[in-house]
């Protein structure tokens, strides 16, 4: 069967299973992103924060998804502090600063749908 499109974002394959935590590496004293899908109405980008790394406060004029793919963090949320662990998820709702800090290296999927 083929496909329209091939490949999605920087060579990651459709319709084929692959390793999401393989797809972006830890980087010392760095956070390294990688977009796996890019569309008009939202995107899926993965992330890998070094032990101490972060995004500074900021907001968001749409839901966003956090999936925990390896390590910990604190995810702040309107003033909030959540500790997150490998395999849990967080909803960061439109609107409300949110914050991220690496507890330890850190790899995180997140998810954004634009309305």
């Amino acid at each position: 069967m083929e496909f329209e499109n091939e490949t999605t974002t920087r060579g990651v394959p459709v319709a084929e299973a692959f390793r999401i935590d393989e797809l972006v590496n830890y980087q010392q004293g760095s956070v390294v992103s990688r977009q796996v899908v890019k569309r008009e109405k939202g995107n899926v980008t993965l992330f890998a924060f070094d032990e101490g790394q972060g995004l500074s406060e900021h907001t968001a004029p749409f839901d966003a998804l956090v999936q925990v793919i390896d390590g910990e963090a604190e995810i702040t949320i309107s003033g909030k502090p959540i500790r997150t662990q490998a395999g849990e998820m967080v909803i960061m709702p439109a609107n409300q600063p949110h914050a991220l800090k690496a507890i330890s290296r850190f790899k995180m999927l997140l998810t954004m749908i634009r309305a």
